[in-house]
């Protein structure tokens, strides 16, 4: 079979959801994400988070010569904003 007929067949496996499944694929978040990969998860400009990372609003690491935002301290920086807009009241 040519390369083109495999991928065909590969294509129509897919769509008749006979194609095999590899177990070993997986589509779980990854722990670190660029500057940019952050930005796009906050829908915001990739200078503005480079000032939030400046500020420490934002916590990141750096790997060598490279900057990354682990993903969860972009989960707790949402998180914050949320609980400035709604503060948890006391009162009960």
């Amino acid at each position: 079979m040519t390369r083109t007929g495999e991928a065909r067949a590969r294509h129509r496996d897919q769509e008749e959801g006979t194609a095999p499944m590899h177990s070993s694929v997986t589509t779980a978040a990854p722990a670190l994400l660029t500057v940019e990969e952050a930005a796009q998860r906050l829908r915001i400009g990739r200078t503005t988070m480079y000032a939030l990372v400046s500020t420490g609003a934002i916590k990141s690491v750096t790997i060598g010569r490279l900057r990354r935002i682990p993903s969860e301290c972009v989960s707790e920086y949402v998180t914050t904003l949320v609980s400035q807009i709604h503060p948890q009241s006391d009162a009960a």
